[in-house]
């Protein structure tokens, strides 16, 4: 390393910067994560560092002097004038200060990381001003992995420190912090919990250590999204990252499943239309098997579980047991194929409704009539339907919907292989026969307010395809 990594105390202390335009607001809004107090050295600062300084959160002098550098913390150099900077360095140097010069990394005795802050957890990232880009790179990443709540967790540990010391056995204080963080009370916390957390981890004080174990695990039922894990949220990511044990359907991407903690168990419980390896009876029974034994548990569903993932029955099963479960809401395939298509899934006169609904449904009743809703002024997104396009579009024409009227089919959208086609409603069958799409396809299908607004040139809305295919 040619720079050694470390924390700087600001409390009581001044930072000083040079400077009254953007690249000094830039160094500004940084520090005002810290209770530094600022000294801002400009003849005329622009708007955003007057309204600090009208606020009180910053001062301001208008000439630069070793005397008025003196004692600083750390001096920011940021004036955009190249000889200014220079100048500014060296008084900066004279006066004993540490000091950054703003895109001069040959003058700067300090450089500014890319930070997380999850305060008082602070990660910093640095390269040591060789590569920014990659340092912001890794930045997200960690932005991903850490949960937004984890401050005021590690914040309320370093209140109760002083009590642990006092009534747990000095040898425990590894396990019980570990438990704090890594167990119930992490858990429960990361949920938006924080007084049951709280309640937890006091009565662990009390009682001279955490519980022997947790009795149950916990269950979340996690949306993995249409495919892309880049589309997945950043609790469908913290989940995966906590989970102990994580059953996924065909339909789950691989690289979705790369995001999980290496040392997770994950089973394949083959779950598809038509060909069940794992019926649903056994999935909620092996997951509140691993439940039970104190598990942290992600059943991961492509798009979104209450979508038609049958979330309904494994929160029965685990609420009948007083399993803790949660639900990590995903990017439906609707949602996904009508941002492919870039359009609009409802439009000002043209459709205010909007219809899901699937082609294919349960055993009591495998083709649910799924076209009783559409009517013009509507939207349907039909899932699971491409082997039901026939009896769909007869349905359709049945109720008076042109056979000109637009389609768009979305397959494995946002997958490597994904190919939007175009058609119409009549060709529909046709096309997607021919394609040989017989499996995670979606349709989208507007019906007009005024059915007049259709175009009438069935040419105008002929297959492509595919119309886009995007890696």
């Amino acid at each position: 390393m040619k720079a050694f990594p470390m924390f700087i105390r600001t409390t009581g202390r001044r930072v000083v910067i040079v400077g009254g335009g953007e690249q000094a607001a830039q160094k500004a809004r940084l520090l005002l994560k810290t209770d530094a107090d600022l000294v801002f050295i400009a003849r005329e600062p622009d708007d955003e560092i007057h309204d600090l300084i009208d606020s009180g959160r910053a001062r301001l002098e208008a000439d630069l002097s070793a005397e008025t550098l003196a004692g600083a913390a750390m001096v920011f150099v940021a004036t955009g004038c190249v000889a200014a900077d220079e100048a500014a360095h060296g008084i900066a140097k004279a006066a004993g200060c540490i000091v950054n010069v703003v895109d001069r990394p040959d003058l700067c005795d300090m450089t500014t990381p890319a930070i997380v802050d999850r305060d008082p957890v602070v990660v910093a990232i640095g390269s040591e001003g060789t590569a920014p880009v990659l340092t912001r790179e890794i930045k997200t990443k960690l932005e991903l992995m850490l949960p937004q709540k984890l401050g005021g967790l590690a914040g309320l540990a370093g209140r109760l420190r002083g009590s642990v010391a006092k009534r747990v056995a000095r040898d425990q204080h590894r396990a019980f912090w570990g438990w704090v963080f890594k167990g119930a009370p992490g858990d429960a916390w990361s949920r938006g919990q924080e007084r049951e957390a709280a309640r937890m981890i006091k009565a662990a004080i009390e009682a001279g250590g955490r519980p022997e174990a947790d009795t149950n695990g916990r269950v979340s039922l996690v949306g993995a999204g249409p495919g892309a894990r880049d589309l997945m949220t950043l609790r469908a990511v913290q989940r995966l990252q906590e989970a102990d044990v994580i059953f996924y359907d065909r339909l789950v991407d691989e690289e979705v499943l790369e995001l999980a903690r290496r040392d997770a168990r994950r089973v394949f419980v083959g779950k598809h239309v038509g060909a069940h390896a794992w019926p649903q009876e056994r999935i909620n029974a092996i997951i509140l098997a691993e439940a039970k034994q104190g598990h942290r548990v992600v059943r991961l569903k492509s798009g979104d579980p209450c979508v038609f993932g049958r979330a309904g029955e494994e929160l029965k099963t685990l609420m009948d047991a007083d399993i803790p479960v949660d639900i990590v809401p995903g990017v439906t395939a609707a949602f996904a194929t009508a941002a492919a298509f870039q359009q609009s899934l409802t439009e000002r006169g043209t459709s205010d409704t909007l219809i899901l609904t699937t082609g294919t449904g349960s055993e009591d009743d495998p083709l649910p009539d799924c076209v009783r809703h559409a009517q013009p002024g509507s939207t349907t997104a039909f899932y699971m339907a491409a082997r039901q396009a026939e009896r769909i579009r007869d349905a359709l024409l049945a109720r008076g919907l042109p056979q000109e009227t637009p389609v768009q089919i979305g397959v494995d959208v946002s997958k490597p292989g994904q190919a939007l086609l175009r058609c119409v409603v009549g060709e529909m069958p046709d096309v997607i026969a021919r394609n040989g799409i017989t499996g995670t396809a979606m349709i989208l299908l507007t019906w007009p307010k005024a059915s007049e607004g259709l175009r009438r040139d069935p040419a105008e809305h002929k297959e492509r395809t595919p119309l886009r295919v995007a890696g």
